[in-house]
């Protein structure tokens, strides 16, 4: 059965409900309105929780090898509808139908990698007179709060754990992209039972239900740090279990024995893919004064080829920014560029278009104070800086709140795993940036988050950790 993708509804119990007030997402390369979406309540939610508590006092005692089986045929509705979700996410996000493909590949690969894994069930010690087991059991309903750069990857990424672990799930999509997310819900009708896999569209005030909802029992939330910290505030008030992947302002250090025409392009892609909307995203770019002059000029030339425009014109890799918040964030850091006295040596400056179009920027040696390096702009702006010592540029490498990603580039392995591992982030690359797979862990260190998603320790973080003890003798 094919996906309509011009109607969009909540998905409660399994059955396809709207509002009373609706409201609309923006299609960013063009600023015309995308269809009509539901504006939840708090009577909304609290009918979604109760049929999730339903669902979970069920699914919560299925087998793995029975939760795998209907997490096998949602991957396969997916893949059945690849071509339908690509196109609507590159309406609503707004990036190239070629990276909106391939964010739906990805989300096909997480949906059946996730469930080949095994939550491990350990016996501790085992004696004559008992036997103790480590084990992992489902918390309950879990609240998915998913962001606006990659909406269909990152809810599968929750969806399925939560699922595969035994918990029902409820998903609030963002704001500015609900649509995939809605879609992939009410494929899961077809293939759960009832309150097992829901998903509410919401204004902004639908995040702060669900994270202050006394009978949710674990968010887990993607997004900014700044949302971060007040979502993490909100859970403190029910001791709700909290998974938070947040921002990144992520360096990336290049030796001078590396290959140059070999490596621009690879960190040209990872610098301005989905327009630099990406939280791994190359964001200091740090060069050794040898190969600097090198590799900034081949750098520009590279990036300058990028064609920009609306995601389904041919051979498009820079799209627009996804959102008019997101926007003038974007020409305010683009301000500074002037206002700092900063050299741009491509871009700098925002024209005017019926879409919110940035055209990459690359600056010049700015200051380490300078805001391009020290705020993660979410834009295609890229500082480069220029370092001689080892010391010297791990220390401005960790010189920041954040810790998310890193990465080293080298011939040298020695030396590359050397500075590597003095980098404070909770994912570190040699010679490549944002590689990322359904069974390794991610996450990030400092204020870029709390626990990790998705590998067998992702799945963890959608269970409480049990000790059964077993006496063998009454």
């Amino acid at each position: 059965m094919s996906l309509d993708i011009t109607t969009f509804y909540n998905v409660i119990n399994n059955e396809l409900t709207s509002t009373e007030t609706t409201r609309h997402g923006i299609n960013p390369a063009n600023r015309q309105p995308n269809p009509p979406v539901p504006v939840s309540t708090a009577k909304d939610l609290d009918n979604a929780v109760r049929a999730a508590h339903a669902a979970f006092k069920i699914w919560s005692r299925t087998s793995f090898e029975e939760r795998r089986t209907a997490l096998n045929a949602f991957a396969d509705l997916i893949e059945e509808n690849k071509d339908p979700l690509a196109s609507l996410l590159t309406r609503e996000q707004g990036k190239p139908i070629a990276q909106s493909q391939m964010e739906t590949s990805m989300a096909l690969q997480w949906a059946r990698t996730l469930t080949t894994l095994d939550l491990p069930e350990t016996v501790v010690e085992e004696t004559d007179e008992r036997k103790v087991v480590q084990r992992y059991v489902p918390l309950g309903v879990v609240g998915a709060i998913v962001p606006w750069n990659y909406p269909l990857l990152l809810a599968v990424g929750k969806i399925v754990p939560s699922i595969y672990t035994g918990n029902a799930v409820i998903v609030k999509p963002s704001p500015f992209t609900p649509y995939c997310d809605l879609k992939i819900a009410e494929l899961g009708t077809r293939c759960f039972p009832p309150g097992l896999l829901q998903a509410l569209s919401g204004g902004d005030d639908l995040g702060p239900m669900m994270t202050e909802h006394p009978s949710i029992d674990k968010i887990s939330f993607t997004g900014s740090s700044v949302t971060g910290r007040r979502v993490m505030a909100s859970c403190a008030k029910t001791l709700k279990r909290v998974t938070l992947e947040l921002g990144g302002n992520d360096p990336a250090i290049l030796c001078d024995d590396i290959d140059v025409d070999v490596v621009v392009p690879k960190v040209g892609v990872l610098s301005f893919l989905c327009t630099g909307q990406i939280c791994m995203m190359i964001k200091r770019l740090y060069i050794h004064e040898n190969i600097y002059d090198e590799f900034r000029d081949k750098l520009v030339e590279f990036v300058r080829a990028f064609k920009m425009g609306e995601g389904n014109e041919p051979d498009v890799f820079i799209g627009p920014i996804q959102n008019e918040m997101q926007f003038e964030k974007a020409k305010n850091i683009f301000e500074t560029i002037q206002q700092d006295a900063l050299k741009p040596v491509l871009g700098g400056i925002i024209p005017e278009s019926d879409g919110y179009f940035v055209p990459p920027a690359i600056i010049d040696n700015p200051p380490e104070a300078s805001r391009v390096v020290q705020e993660e702009p979410f834009a295609p702006i890229l500082p480069l800086l220029k370092w001689s010592s080892e010391i010297d540029v791990i220390d401005r490498a960790n010189d920041t709140d954040m810790g998310l990603g890193a990465s080293v580039w080298s011939k040298d392995l020695e030396r590359a795993q050397r500075i590597a591992s003095q980098l404070e982030a909770g994912n570190v690359w040699v010679n490549s940036h944002f590689d990322v797979l359904p069974n390794i862990p991610y996450g990030g260190h400092k204020a870029s988050g709390i626990g990790v998603e998705w590998g067998v320790d992702g799945l963890k973080s959608y269970c409480n950790s049990q000790r059964l003890w077993l006496k063998k003798n009454l």
